[in-house]
């Protein structure tokens, strides 16, 4: 016979071992990925962009975008250096966090930064601001561009995504 200490170490074992051969992992997938309210801290710390994505654990687009977007090397590379990422599950009610000194549950936040769909993508910049919100599944090559156009800042000087992409510049409008 087990003790109950020995059961619930052989059942974490057991729990450890199907995620490590199955790919499966926390929220926070990847060293990258923050919690929320961790991710706000560094990112004003580091007066680096946030990134949030808005994911829901059935959603399909949501895989897809963390196994094909997100993996693509040249994303991954400007995530990582440029960029705080944040992981948040939308449906997760169990979970709060503080934003713009509010607590909020993760269905709170989520309908506060007007989420409808998943994924969607939150940028913030370093303060917690909200720049813009990217619904739905975007490719990696769309996506390093729309981490371009955050990145140059852009936004902050009137150019749209659309001139952007055409010029591939923040320089003056066309």
């Amino acid at each position: 016979m087990y003790t109950n200490k020995q059961k619930f170490m052989i059942a974490g074992l057991m729990l450890i071992t199907f995620l490590a051969f199955t790919g499966v992992s926390g929220a926070a997938e990847g060293k990258n990925w923050k919690g929320f309210n961790d991710g706000l801290s560094k990112a004003e710390k580091e007066k680096k962009m946030i990134l949030v994505d808005f994911y829901a654990d059935w959603c399909h687009w949501c895989k897809v975008m963390d196994e094909k977007t997100f993996q693509d090397d040249a994303v991954a590379k400007k995530l990582s250096e440029r960029f705080v990422t944040v992981k948040l599950n939308a449906e997760d009610r169990a979970q709060s966090v503080v934003y713009k000194e509010q607590t909020y549950t993760n269905p709170q936040l989520t309908q506060a930064f007007g989420v409808t769909g998943f994924p969607s993508l939150a940028f913030l910049d370093s303060n917690g601001d909200i720049i813009t919100l990217v619904p739905g599944y975007v490719e990696a090559d769309m996506f390093l561009q729309i981490l371009n156009f955050i990145d140059d800042r852009c936004w902050e000087k009137d150019v749209s995504f659309e001139d952007y992409v055409k010029n591939q510049d923040c320089g003056e409008k066309s």
